[in-house]
């Protein structure tokens, strides 16, 4: 109204010309945008929601506040990582052993740092473009800047110059995500004491590093780290690897190969605080968990990897009465709304696994429910994965969870130093372990630590989603030579007593 007004006022003075009297007359009627859903944030969850409504028929805007699309997932988080994950993994086996004792002999092979970060960032840089282009192709309107609810039926975005768009919907899902976790009295200042984010572009590679933190994104990070050549010890406050979830079984095997490669562990251990000295290095002060004695590490480069938070910050849910819960989520029921049902959420910012693919499948079934569809997750299928080498990757049960639920259950394992084509790769670390109900043969969880664990354990998810047995699997004809007649053979020593091969 305002913006019209003062377009009435100069137009009458003869201060517009024809153009400017157009351009102000957009403003004025662009500064308002109606949809059917609108979703704020445009990571796996948020994208993926947008452009699944949008194939359902929905009028969709997709507010995003930062410069790129993708969130965390694929501008700081899982891609990034998996481009250096893979790349440092190349580097160790060219640089160490493994190349000569297959017959391949390299000279004078050196580490392009530069070269490595600008391979992560093209993939980066394609793939959050390729968002763009979906959205595009879906028609999802895309509008920057940070979005919060003002209305039970309208969001607010504002542009990094402060400019307000509002967007009247009939439907808004949240979808916004998380954040690295501080540590505290820890401050980050992404150079030498780092965060993720941090850790993901380093510009050279640190002598020596210290990761508070053997969780997932700790081992993952600490890996490529150790592979380009730097000394990594990771200390968790609790007494294994892997973070929450994890095997116990899997999770010592797991720890063995890591020290086996060079990383170091303090387990049980908790960090009392890091100081920086003047020459630059930091002083790391630890101690165990259960009290004692405290030590002192010495690093150039300190990684935080404690975990993440939902990102709740300025989504003005207090304006429509929603309140989040003891760690900071937003409670939803089970179609994902909120006390507004107008008003949903999904992925980080409620509870349940931090994981892309448990966003995705949430914003899928949380628009096809707005369509009148019906809303379903299992959540004891949607699978974990580890992606150092070899891998690890989870789905359903762990042993430690079945008998704290008091559930019969039965154990099969067969080992990848029993596989041939693990064998022909020479690259036998590892185990598959399955847990079947040891009355209905039912399996209750698959657990795998190798090679393509990441790509085994959809397998397993989708032999979960249907109820299969382990004996199911056991008779279905596996390729061979596979890394994945492992699978086959723990199911067949799970449902029969004995594998075949071992």
């Amino acid at each position: 109204l305002h913006k019209g007004l003062k377009w009435y006022l100069c137009l009458k003075q003869k201060h517009y010309s024809s153009v400017a009297f157009i351009s102000v007359l957009n403003s004025v009627l662009l500064s308002v945008v109606d949809a059917d859903v609108t979703v704020v944030g445009s990571g796996p969850g948020g994208y993926v929601a947008a452009i699944k409504a949008a194939q359902l028929g929905f009028n969709v805007v997709c507010v995003e506040k930062n410069a790129t699309l993708g969130g965390t997932c694929l501008n700081v988080g899982c891609i990034p990582s998996k481009a250096l994950l893979n790349n440092s993994y190349f580097y160790h086996m060219a640089h160490g052993k493994d190349f000569e004792s297959r017959g391949i002999e390299i000279s004078g092979l050196s580490l392009n740092l530069e070269k490595m970060m600008a391979q992560k960032s093209g993939a980066v840089k394609a793939l959050t473009g390729g968002i763009a282009h979906l959205f595009k192709q879906n028609k999802v309107t895309h509008i920057s800047g940070h979005g919060r609810v003002s209305g039970k039926n309208q969001v607010t975005a504002v542009a990094a110059d402060g400019s307000e768009q509002i967007i009247n919907s009939k439907n808004i899902l949240l979808a916004t995500g998380s954040e690295v976790t501080p540590f505290p009295g820890i401050q980050i200042d992404e150079e030498s004491v780092v965060s993720s984010t941090g850790a993901l572009s380093l510009k050279k590679v640190p002598e020596e590093m210290i990761v508070i933190g053997a969780g997932v994104i700790g081992v993952e990070l600490g890996s490529v780290w150790q592979r380009l050549g730097s000394k990594v010890t990771a200390v968790e406050f609790l007494g294994h690897v892997g973070g929450m979830g994890i095997d116990m079984e899997i999770s010592k095997s797991f720890q063995r190969i890591l020290q086996k490669q060079g990383l170091k562990f303090k387990l049980g251990t908790k960090v009392m605080g890091a100081t920086k000295r003047p020459d630059g290095k930091i002083d790391v002060a630890v101690e165990a968990a259960a009290g004692g004695k405290s030590e002192t590490l010495t690093c150039d480069v300190l990684l935080v990897c404690i975990g993440r938070r939902p990102f709740t910050q300025n989504l003005g849910l207090d304006s429509v009465g929603i309140e989040l819960d003891n760690r900071g989520r937003i409670p939803v029921n089970n179609r994902f709304q909120t006390k507004v049902p107008s008003v949903y959420a999904i992925g980080d910012v409620i509870a349940g696994p931090m994981l892309a693919h448990k966003a995705e499948d949430e914003g899928i079934i949380c628009v096809e429910g707005m369509a009148g569809g019906a809303v379903h997750i299992d959540y004891n299928c949607v699978p974990s994965v580890i992606y150092t080498h070899p891998e690890v990757a989870w789905v359903g049960k762990t042993e430690e969870q079945l008998k704290e639920e008091g559930v019969p259950y039965k154990v099969g394992k067969f080992p990848f130093a029993a596989n041939s084509r693990a064998k022909t790769n020479a690259d036998t670390d590892g185990l598959v372990k399955i847990l079947g109900h040891k009355e209905t043969d039912r399996m209750l969880g698959a657990h795998i630590l190798g090679t393509g664990a990441g790509e085994m354990i959809n397998e397993a998810a989708l032999a979960m989603e249907y109820g299969a047995s382990c004996e199911d699997i056991a008779r279905v004809c596996h390729a061979h030579p596979t890394v994945s007649e492992a699978f086959r053979e723990a199911n067949l020593a799970a449902s029969f007593g004995k594998a075949i091969n071992f």
